[in-house]
C-alpha cells in the first residue's frame, strides 16, 4: 500500500509536467483530464496512507512537493493564457504564498525544530485554499474546452451559457482561495513565532 500511495504522488508530478505540454499544444480536453485525476490522486493518496497508517517522512515531502508541482506549474500556464489582472494578481501572490511557507519550513528544520501540525485551525484553511484552486483550474480548463467546442456544436446554447457561467465561477474561487491562502499562511507564521519565543526560553 505505501508503494501505491507514493505511486499516486508520484502520478501527480508526471500529470503536472504533462500539463504543460497539453495545454500548450491545444489539447485541453487531455489536460483538463490530467489535472482531475491528478486532482483526485491528492484527495486518495492522504486517505489511504491515513487509513493503512503508511506515513511517511518520503511520502509526505513526495506528497507536498507533487501538491506544488501541479498547482503552481498549472497557474503559470493559466497567466499566460489568460493576461488579465484579476487572473494574474491572485495566481502570483498564491505562489508568493507558498515560497514563503516553504520558506519558514526550511527555517524550522535549521532550527531543528517541528513545524506545526496540520490539526491547528491552518489545516482547515489549507483545505479550502486547496479546494478553492483547484476548482478554479478545472473551471478555466473546462472554459478552454467548452469554447474550443462552441464553434463545431450543432446545439451550442447550453455551451455558450457555461461559457459564460465558467470564468465567473473560476475569479470567485480564485480570490475566494487567495484570501484562505493569505489568512493560513498568517496563521502558519503565528504557530512558528510561538514555537521560536519557546524555545528561546
Amino acid at each position: 500500500m505505501k508503494f501505491f500511495v507514493n505511486f499516486l504522488s508520484s502520478f501527480r508530478i508526471f500529470a503536472s509536467f504533462a500539463i504543460i505540454a497539453t495545454l500548450m499544444s491545444g489539447m485541453y480536453m487531455t489536460t483538463l483530464i490530467l489535472f482531475i485525476l491528478a486532482a483526485l490522486s491528492d484527495l486518495f493518496d492522504g486517505y489511504l496512507a491515513r487509513k493503512y497508517n503508511v506515513c511517511s517522512k518520503v511520502g509526505m515531502i513526495l506528497d507536498s512537493v507533487a501538491d506544488k508541482f501541479l498547482v503552481v506549474n498549472t497557474f503559470i500556464l493559466l497567466c499566460i493564457m489568460m493576461p488579465v489582472w484579476f487572473v494574474v494578481i491572485p495566481i502570483i501572490i498564491m505562489i508568493a504564498r507558498e515560497l514563503y511557507v516553504s520558506g519558514l519550513r526550511e527555517f524550522m528544520g535549521t532550527q531543528k525544530m517541528d513545524a506545526p501540525h496540520a490539526s491547528s485551525s491552518r489545516f482547515s484553511l489549507g483545505k479550502i485554499k486547496a479546494f478553492m484552486q483547484m476548482i478554479a483550474i478545472i473551471s478555466f480548463l473546462a472554459l478552454f474546452v467548452l469554447g474550443a467546442w462552441a464553434g463545431s456544436a450543432t446545439n451550442g446554447k447550453y455551451i455558450l451559457y457555461a461559457i459564460y457561467a465558467l470564468p465567473n465561477i473560476g475569479i470567485f474561487c480564485l480570490w475566494f482561495g487567495l484570501v484562505a491562502s493569505i489568512w493560513s499562511a498568517y496563521t502558519y507564521t503565528l504557530d512558528v513565532t510561538k514555537k521560536l519565543k519557546k524555545s528561546k526560553k
